[in-house]
């Protein structure tokens, strides 16, 4: 499997309380890895060091086996685009204003805008269906129609990886499904290598291609949904029982919460079940 992005023996974290702690890892190329794990856990400490918003303590991350720390900011800009968590909206800004910001890493000094950043931009708005919206300030705009403008202000970047922190957060089942059915268009159909935090379990076996397991700041576990998603690692990371059946419309792996109100008998808990996947 070809990966884009390579962590070697990485440790990063907040001035002096370190999160991560001698992870390393690849990204596949052209594919959805999702990142899961308690909260906590250093989920999105392990996205902000690989897009360069955090310095690492000891190790590096290196894209296309180029060291990030050394690439030049704009230049970095072109190959990874970075959606955070909770963004903060310009006061009075409109949809195709904050979406044309997508273009800067493109754009120079001297030279204004050109017909490639303006088709970029129009692409970028058309893919998540927001073309309608161009004239409309954000803040008019509601929480799912604006985390599309947000990704597409990502896209309009045309970068080769995009990183983005708890797209779906906030957001009700609808525009949560929405939302990752566009982003599995993008890599579809661009080939985009998406890295995403997810909290729903059921949800990141269901679009991730690949899935990295977080545990106290630790990488415990990474492979195909169906290889990560198991009564275990779930027990280990959440500490939480549960079933685990095979979603009956993806075929993924599909986890089932076992509360204390929620077992066969009074005095009997229900049997932890790990169901064969077809």
């Amino acid at each position: 499997m070809a990966s884009i992005m390579k962590v070697d023996h990485l440790t990063s974290g907040y001035e002096d309380k370190m999160i991560l702690n001698d992870i390393s890892l690849e990204i596949p190329s052209n594919q959805i890895s999702i990142i899961i794990g308690a909260n906590g856990c250093g989920k999105s400490t392990l996205l902000k060091t690989m897009a360069r918003l955090i310095k690492p303590s000891a190790g590096q991350v290196t894209l296309y086996d180029k060291p990030i720390s050394k690439m030049a900011p704009k230049k970095l800009a072109r190959v990874l685009g970075m959606l955070p968590q909770s963004p903060v909206v310009p006061e009075g800004i409109t949809v195709a204003d904050l979406v044309g910001r997508g273009r800067y890493p493109h754009q120079s000094f001297l030279k204004g805008w050109t017909k490639a950043d303006y088709e970029a931009v129009a692409e970028a708005m058309e893919m998540m269906n927001i073309t309608e919206f161009a004239d409309r300030p954000i803040d008019e705009l509601s929480g799912g129609q604006r985390q599309r403008v947000w990704i597409a202000m990502a896209l309009a970047q045309q970068t080769d990886i995009l990183f983005l922190d708890e797209p779906t957060t906030y957001l009700d089942i609808t525009y949560q499904v929405e939302i990752l059915d566009l982003l599995t268009d993008l890599n579809r159909k661009y080939g985009t290598t998406i890295v995403m935090v997810l909290h729903d379990i059921n949800l990141s076996a269901r679009y991730a291609d690949y899935i990295f397991a977080l545990d106290k700041g630790k990488l415990i576990a990474e492979g195909k949904p169906s290889d990560v998603i198991t009564c275990d690692l779930i027990h280990r990371v959440f500490n939480l029982r549960c079933s685990v059946m095979c979603d009956p419309v993806s075929g993924s792996p599909s986890v089932i919460p076992i509360g204390r109100h929620h077992v066969q008998t009074e005095t009997e808990e229900a049997p932890v079940a790990q169901l064969e996947l077809v």
